[in-house]
């Protein structure tokens, strides 16, 4: 066996013929603490460059000043920062305990969602509370934390009989069920992939058997599926994705000019600032589609920059989970790593066409403090589990 020696430098071990050799980087105790930061620091800085630009005409013409929407960005960040620092020094027990209280609170803000005067709808769904002014709470995106923690925790509570399926999905699978109720009544579907996402994660990473897994898969994507053309506008979504040239001017509009911008910023982009997509032509181009605007203005480098940033995360995320001494870490980590990855990947894929549009953000880097705040939030919790495991 070898032993690891301390540096002051770089971290080495001695093999057992003596010969000393530099720990790679990745295998570092403190690795996945710091590629997260950094890779989180990055991208929320790239998110609020962006939103500036993305944002500015739509600003203009709604506040009469180009800079409003990206300074009420910027506001999310300055509160979101501290937060993420608080919970990054939280112990992990501390989780534990919020987990109930916290599904108590979702659970409640999402069936205030659905009660006439109270909930808002904003292009076909009724998943906002309106506070007044230009601040709104989307209760949907605070449900992907919950579940992460809540499904962690229980799943931990049961660890001796996870081997017994009945055990395993219960009450893990109602109270996802009961939130994911709530989430499609507010019409909601990305949020609900999201959510159906964490619990396969939370079920896969507990090492229920595959069978089960794949049957809860199946029974899922058909419920989606079904919801999917349940309604007028998700059935034109879908239509717009299959063929967007048959509605250029409709349903498939939105798509079509997504691809126009990421078609038009070549290699290096046509400059930061320099969008003609968000002149109007894009709809929701600094929230939904500002994978677009990346493209237009900092070209394929800017989006593939964004992409790797997004893998450092992801990776990072599973290191915490594969090296967790407990199972709580291991599932609350993966579990909040499938969440950031699941959701850029629906995002980024429907800005490229190569899933339907859902109207799901950027972790990150899109707009909007109610998806900013809890992405944020399980960002500190990766690095209070890193800091723990690696100390």
């Amino acid at each position: 066996m070898s032993a690891q020696v301390r540096s002051a430098r770089v971290p080495v071990t001695v093999s057992p013929s003596g010969e000393a050799k530099a720990v790679p980087l990745l295998a570092r105790p403190l690795a996945p603490y710091y590629v997260i930061a950094g890779a989180a620091a990055l991208l929320l800085a790239l998110g609020l460059v962006m939103v500036f630009s993305a944002s500015s005409v739509t600003s203009y013409t709604m506040n009469g000043s180009s800079f409003a929407i990206g300074a009420r960005q910027l506001l999310w960040v300055v509160i979101g920062l501290p937060l993420a620092w608080v919970v990054s020094k939280l112990p992990v027990v501390a989780f534990r305990r919020l987990a109930f209280p916290l599904l108590l609170i979702s659970v409640v803000l999402l069936l205030l969602v659905l009660i006439p005067g109270l909930g808002k709808e904003v292009n076909g769904n009724r998943n906002w509370l309106d506070f007044g002014g230009p601040f709104r709470l989307q209760p949907s995106e605070f449900a992907k934390l919950t579940l992460v923690l809540f499904g962690a925790d229980v799943l931990a509570r049961k660890e001796r009989y996870l081997g017994n399926w009945r055990q395993a999905v219960m009450p893990l699978l109602p109270v996802a069920g009961i939130l994911l109720l709530l989430v499609m009544a507010g019409g909601d579907l990305g949020t609900s992939l999201v959510l159906m996402a964490i619990t396969a994660a939370l079920l896969f990473f507990a090492g229920v058997p595959m069978r089960l897994l794949a049957t809860l898969t199946v029974l899922g994507l058909t419920a989606v599926t079904f919801l999917s053309m349940g309604q007028g506008y998700r059935r034109a979504r879908i239509t717009g994705w299959l063929d967007a040239g048959s509605d250029p001017l409709g349903a498939g509009w939105q798509l079509m000019q997504g691809k126009f911008a990421l078609a038009s910023g070549g290699w290096w982009g046509v400059g930061l600032g320099a969008s003609r997509e968000k002149w109007g032509a894009l709809p929701e181009a600094h929230t939904d589609f500002i994978f677009a605007i990346i493209g237009e203005e900092l070209g394929l480098f800017g989006t593939l920059i964004t992409l790797a940033l997004i893998a450092a995360i992801a990776l990072a995320g599973l290191l915490i989970a594969l090296r967790a001494s407990t199972l709580f870490v291991r599932l609350a980590a993966a579990s909040a790593t499938v969440w950031i990855l699941v959701q850029s990947f629906i995002n980024i894929g429907a800005v490229l066409g190569l899933l339907p549009i859902t109207g799901i953000p950027l972790p990150l880097v899109s707009y909007g403090g109610s998806a900013l705040l809890p992405t944020l939030l399980a960002i500190g919790m990766l690095l209070a589990f890193a800091r723990r495991e690696g100390s």
